[in-house]
């Protein structure tokens, strides 16, 4: 049965209507000797509850990063302004005590490799109830809650599977163990980066169908970092689009597919394979995306867009309001897209 989301954020004092995340004007820059642009640059994007929330691009785009900036995890001597709010406070200016809580009780994140995120050498048990153990939950009320999770995500013998060790698990099995864990604190934001990459497309459903669900069920901001823009339109409410570390485009998710108004965004969805009768071969995008040693002037897609004019190599757009979204793009209302 699903839980009305209202009484679920009104459970763990959060309001109903504030926003689980927001990324407000997110700069993160690297020492100079290390990259020549920012790796995020004005990043600003939020997700409410219950609302699930599609960050796509391609590799090299900033995706993982700004996700990652969510629990604080940001590289080594990087410099950031702007404000990384979760439930409210702003993760960038809480000290070491705060960010542990906040990680272990208001967001978690599902990673995109499961055995990346698990100590090989310890028990299941132990890496499902290490975080509520450290909260003060007793040890017995934490391994009942891990049965019950690793229940809900579909492990047969949930008793049993808190005795094997993450090997004993196959890829799709293990991403169920993980998934548990980042529910296991009842989080406000679930931020899931790229999750059924590593999984056969058949793994990769039910994994998804798993999310979403339980999702649904606790009433869970999602934030789904992915490249894949068919999933993304298939579980996503609204879409961010990701280029160069700048976000490009964004909107609700059927009006954003269905009339893009960035080359970029119309360059994703021309290159992604369709299974209609009748559907045109993909085209990829010409060129490569840019690289952090590489600061263009201007948009960053220009050396790349069909439509670029010299305007475009000069002047860096900004995101406006175009139709129910926005969009960077000095064209963006010409109706130039097919």
């Amino acid at each position: 049965m699903t839980t009305d989301r209202s009484t679920l954020a009104a459970g763990h004092g959060r309001t109903a209507d504030a926003p689980v995340l927001e990324i407000d004007r997110l700069t993160l820059r690297l020492p100079d000797d290390r990259a020549a642009r920012p790796l995020l640059d004005g990043v600003s994007l939020t997700v409410a509850p219950g609302e699930t929330v599609g960050l796509v691009g391609e590799s090299g785009s900033g995706k993982s990063v700004a996700c990652r900036s969510v629990l604080g995890l940001l590289p080594a001597r990087a410099r950031t302004s702007g404000q990384v709010r979760v439930a409210g406070r702003d993760v960038l200016t809480m000290g070491r005590a705060d960010l542990a809580a906040t990680r272990a009780g208001e967001v978690a994140m599902v990673f995109q490799d499961p055995r990346a995120s698990v100590n090989p050498l310890r028990r299941v048990g132990d890496f499902l109830t290490e975080g509520l153990r450290a909260t003060g939950v007793p040890a017995a009320r934490a391994t009942a809650r891990a049965v019950e999770l690793l229940g809900a995500v579909g492990i047969r013998d949930p008793r049993g599977a808190l005795r094997r060790r993450p090997h004993e698990f196959s890829g799709g099995m293990l991403q169920r163990v993980v998934i548990a864990a980042a529910l296991a604190g009842d989080p406000a934001l679930v931020v899931a980066d790229e999750p059924t990459t590593a999984l056969d497309v058949t793994t990769q459903a039910e994994i998804i169908a798993i999310l979403t669900r339980l999702q649904a069920e606790r009433g869970t901001g999602l934030l789904f970092v992915t490249h894949d823009l068919e999933l993304a339109a298939a579980i996503c409410d609204r879409v961010y689009v990701m280029y160069a570390g700048r976000i490009v485009e964004t909107g609700p998710t059927t009006g954003l597919f269905d009339r893009p108004r960035h080359p970029y965004t119309a360059g994703l969805l021309s290159c992604t394979p369709r299974l209609d009768p009748g559907a045109p071969a993909p085209r990829p995008i010409a060129g490569r995306p840019v690289s952090v040693a590489e600061a263009p002037p201007g948009c960053a897609f220009a050396a790349r867009c069909p439509y670029a004019q010299p305007r475009c190599t000069q002047e860096v757009p900004a995101l406006t309001a175009h139709g129910a979204g926005l969009a960077a793009c000095h064209r963006a209302d010409e109706g130039i897209l097919p």
